[in-house]
């Protein structure tokens, strides 16, 4: 019988040596000291107002994860999904889409939120249990969070097929062409859902970008005890292309995801952008990273921060001056302002408004149950 060990090449001549910092094929366009660097194949021509606008969403997205975080110290939500890190994943992804496309998030995307026009206090209802999600998804064309681990890129897949059922996708009209995104994290790649979605989307060539933000933690369980090949290779497998960007850049970001979406929306059929970035706060506040991961692997990714690398970009271009930072720091102190009062705020969910929110149409099974916890709750009138 031959020895295990030696069976096969060894997985690091196949893919290389560790790759801590995003390995040779990370699309990257600045750098973590701020320097522009191009891509011959992923590239674009940033204005200063567009890379301005870049830094500003970047920095209410940090201020709406800090607010949602102390409310949540200070009793006011249950609990809070940090995205602290992850600014530039998000709001490159998210700018990067059109009206028309549809986003399925999981429960971590308050700055493709934000960018979709969702306000951020809608978010914070679901958190505080005061409803299941405060927003209509049809009207910004972002779904409600999803808790349950990798369940909405089943979601999206089927979307984007009907999309192609309804005529919107290949038309060459940019106006109606249309693709849809899925975000999810790498732990939730690990999951049947997400490959089952792979499966569809492939066999149907559904126009679906799957966007993972690798942060490297699932929960507390390292990315190298989950897969043993980086994420993006995982797409060849399936049969459609895969992509790995540095998802401390938002530069960068923008510019993969919106050439995706573009393929998507021509009916070029899905593919995979994983960006590589780093969970720089808890999983959620109810986790204590500490527990499991060494300061020092915090202190080296704090290096890479995605708000401060444009920050020095914008300065040292001379494409900033103090009164833009000035005015944005009143944004933002406007804007935790409303969090926190808005939060307070939400009024408490009335008990029997829940059986509106079961079916569309009200069953028989559903009235009755209906009918019996009203008598219920009438049985308490007048007591103390």
């Amino acid at each position: 019988m031959s020895d295990p060990v030696s069976f096969g090449p060894d997985l690091a001549e196949v893919f290389g040596p560790s790759q801590s910092d995003g390995g040779p094929d990370l699309v990257q366009l600045l750098t973590p000291e701020g320097e522009r660097v191009h891509h011959p194949e992923f590239d674009h021509d940033f204005s200063a107002e567009e890379l301005r606008g870049l830094y500003r969403d970047m920095v209410l997205t940090r201020r709406i994860d800090v607010e949602a975080t102390a409310l949540q110290r200070h009793g006011e939500l249950g609990i809070w999904a940090q995205l602290l890190g992850q600014e530039a994943a998000q709001i490159g992804a998210g700018r990067a889409l059109r009206p028309q496309d549809y986003v399925f998030p999981t429960y971590r995307e308050h700055g493709v939120a934000y960018c979709k026009g969702v306000d951020p206090l809608r978010l914070l209802g679901l958190f505080r249990g005061v409803d299941q999600g405060g927003w209509d998804p049809n009207e910004n064309n972002f779904g409600l969070y999803t808790i349950v681990i990798g369940a909405q890129t089943l979601h999206a897949t089927g979307y984007a097929m009907g999309m192609q059922r309804d005529g919107v996708v290949g038309t060459g009209d940019p106006d109606r062409d249309s693709a849809v995104i899925a975000h999810f994290g790498d732990g939730a790649s690990s999951q049947g859902d997400v490959n089952e979605a792979f499966i569809f989307a492939a066999s149907y060539n559904a126009p679906v970008v799957f966007f993972c933000q690798n942060n490297q933690w699932a929960i507390s369980e390292p990315i190298e005890r989950q897969t043993r090949i980086p994420l993006y290779q995982r797409a060849l497998g399936f049969g459609f292309p895969g992509i790995r960007v540095d998802g401390n850049d938002v530069l960068a970001t923008y510019a993969v995801t919106k050439a995706a979406l573009q393929r998507a929306r021509e009916g070029n059929g899905p593919s995979f952008v994983e960006a590589y970035t780093y969970r720089m706060g808890a999983h959620t506040t109810t986790d204590d990273p500490t527990r499991y991961r060494l300061n020092d692997e915090l202190e080296h990714w704090k290096l890479k921060d995605p708000i401060e690398r444009l920050k020095v970009y914008l300065r040292r271009n001379g494409l900033v001056d103090q009164q833009f930072f000035d005015d944005l720091d009143a944004e933002a102190k406007e804007l935790g302002h409303h969090l926190r009062e808005g939060c307070k705020a939400l009024p408490d969910p009335k008990p029997m408004d829940q059986f509106g929110y079961v079916f569309s149409e009200m069953t028989e099974e559903i009235a009755a149950q209906r009918d019996e916890f009203a008598a219920y709750l009438a049985s308490f009138e007048g007591s103390h």
